[in-house]
């Protein structure tokens, strides 16, 4: 059965902290340099943009968009992402979602109702005040066709499940309409592993998309489609209704280490806390006398009913991968975006036809014809997972290193092993 790569939560040029290349046009090409077949056009309540992807994309036959004029064999999908803060049940809430919907006019019923509840021209991702179980009604409403998916489930600040603003449940957030939220997102600092100990998920699809704010980021994280044919409708089967026909084949993910909100601390008092340490100090920075920034496992470890290793029923498999980029610099002991790393990484995926052809699918024998034995050897240590990770904290990203690790990052590395 055919498999497609898809990366369906990014952001344009019009949200806030994004690179001005995240247009239709860059995404379209870095989309075919990474190997991603389906791409979400992000952002689509925001005016500006959404008269452009009315411009400059064309609807397909399958329910998906191609970019007018391109040749690549890309499809855009229609999505976005909206920031909802209220309070529920005496508590303040700040919970992102991811929507996804089937065509254009949807889309346009989706912003007329928004737009009477708040102001979507403020950003590519607005800011609603408005409970997510309102937004879930005011899609599936404009069409059943839609899904509704929490975006980054765990990260403390804007989450289903964060441990500043979120909820204990799914069923807490979304009431009645929980039935019909039918997968979470991962986000950069879990995995379907961590997501696996929550025994209230398991009839729910775990996906993971990249949250990119910029082109080279695109596909760092991503869901992989096994369908019999590539079309939207096939997609929403995949997540509402799994078969052997139409199924979620696998999800590529970061080390959820190299996450920045993995683990506890406070980044201004160069404090990295495992949950255990955490627990420790009662949640007290030792330094300021202030509350820690608790991250992903902490939470994950208040919350879970299973034990860690033990996998959910019909657990989809997954693959923890390191960008490219990331993989060439530490080989060539370099930065990501160098002279050397580009060049290297242009080649690459010429000669290997894309990102994540090298990065999956080529033999260690053919990465040894297009590219220097250290790279190859670093691109097979990533896969085989022979790699260690100093955890990510409070908005900090983890730091992977695939080679020799210097002295303290051994001792940091002894408190996660």
């Amino acid at each position: 059965m055919p498999e497609f790569i898809t990366d369906l939560h990014l952001h344009s040029k019009y949200s806030r902290a994004v690179s001005r290349d995240m247009d239709l046009e860059h995404l379209d090409e870095w989309a075919k340099i990474k190997g991603i077949h389906v791409i979400g056009t992000t952002d689509f309540t925001y005016p500006a943009w959404f008269a452009e992807l009315k411009e400059k994309l064309e609807p397909q036959e399958n329910g998906l968009l191609k970019l007018k004029g391109s040749k690549n064999d890309v499809f855009f999908l229609l999505s976005t992402e909206i920031s909802c803060i209220y309070t529920k049940n005496g508590k303040g809430r700040r919970i992102h979602v991811v929507i996804l919907a089937p065509n254009l006019q949807t889309v346009e019923k989706i912003n007329a109702q928004l737009s009477w509840r708040g102001n979507i021209k403020s950003d590519g991702r607005p800011i609603l005040g408005m409970d997510a179980k309102e937004l879930a009604k005011i899609v599936l409403e404009a069409s059943p066709d839609c899904l509704v998916i929490p975006a980054h489930a765990w990260t403390p600040w804007f989450s289903l499940f964060g441990s500043e603003s979120g909820f204990d449940t799914l069923k807490e957030c979304f009431e009645e309409l929980s039935d019909q939220i039918y997968a979470i997102e991962t986000g950069l600092s879990s995995d379907p592993a961590m997501n696996w100990r929550l025994k209230q998920l398991d009839n729910k699809q775990i996906v993971s998309f990249s949250d990119a704010h910029s082109p080279a980021n695109i596909g760092r994280e991503a869901t992989v489609f096994e369908l019999p044919k590539l079309s939207y409708q096939n997609i929403v089967k995949a997540i509402k209704k799994p078969d052997e026909k139409n199924k979620i084949a696998f999800t590529i993910e970061f080390f959820p280490e190299e996450g920045k909100y993995h683990w506890d601390g406070h980044r201004n008092c160069d404090i990295r806390f495992s949950p255990k340490e955490t627990l420790q100090h009662k949640g007290i920075c030792p330094k300021c006398g202030r509350r820690l920034t608790v991250g992903v496992m902490y939470r994950v470890e208040k919350l879970a009913d299973r034990s860690e290793g033990e996998k959910r029923p019909n657990a989809v498999p997954y693959k923890s991968l390191v960008p490219l980029q990331e993989i060439i610099g530490e080989a060539l002991g370099q930065k990501k975006g160098t002279k050397a790393v580009n060049l290297e990484y242009d080649n690459l995926v010429k000669l290997g036809k894309n990102e994540f052809n090298v990065l999956i699918n080529l033999t260690e024998n053919e990465l040894k014809k297009i590219t220097t034995p250290k790279i190859t050897e670093a691109i097979i240590k990533v896969r085989n997972g022979q790699l260690k990770v100093l955890p990510g904290y409070d908005g900090v990203f983890g730091t992977v290193k695939i080679f020799d690790l210097d002295e303290s990052l051994e001792k940091k590395q002894a408190k996660l092993f």
